[in-house]
């Protein structure tokens, strides 16, 4: 098994961005996992889930906060994405990082910590677009999503993919601390 916890907008959003996705007919991530914003990639998430508990105690002490879905931005040529804009997004991430313990290699692979940049891909080549298309969809997704309404983000979710499976898929939704 593989895991990464990631946070996704709620269903309006939610819709928008997929439907948006959709209108490029070769974009193979919808099979990949839903739009969601990566809060803690694969590095220590092991299959024996030891760091479950940990991360459900982080994020039930973690307040829920607001998130704020910027521009359309590019990881050089072949992934697009929109930008995120939260300080607390990036506390949390710092937070599960120590609650996982995860060690530099797997930082350095997964971009974490001071390397972690928050974003939301919208398309990547490797999913069967073409660099021409990517930049078409960016100038669509100015037209199209941007401004986004800042949403709360009142959970996290925790994905999960057999070796078996081509893609993600939900495995459990973690609650932030809230007011309610």
């Amino acid at each position: 098994m593989q895991y990464f916890i990631g946070i996704v907008p709620p269903e309006k959003e939610l819709s928008k961005i997929r439907e948006f996705r959709n209108q490029w007919s070769a974009n193979r991530i919808e099979e990949m996992v839903e739009p969601h914003i990566t809060l803690k990639a694969q590095g220590g998430l092991t299959a024996d889930e030891s760091w479950l508990e940990g991360m459900k105690q982080a994020a039930a002490e973690f307040p829920a906060f607001q998130i704020q879905l910027g521009e359309p931005q590019f990881f050089g040529e072949d992934i697009l994405y929109l930008s995120v804009d939260s300080p607390e997004l990036e506390q949390l991430h710092r937070q599960l990082m120590e609650t996982v313990g995860i060690t530099p290699e797997h930082i350095d692979q997964y971009f974490e910590m001071d390397q972690f940049l928050a974003h939301m891909t919208l398309a990547k080549t490797a999913y069967g677009l073409l660099r021409d298309e990517l930049s078409e969809m960016a100038v669509a997704a100015t037209l199209e999503l941007v401004p986004n309404p800042a949403f709360e983000v009142e959970s996290i979710r925790v994905y999960r993919k057999a070796a078996s499976q081509d893609g993600y898929v939900k495995y459990l939704d973690l609650p932030l601390k809230t007011g309610k």
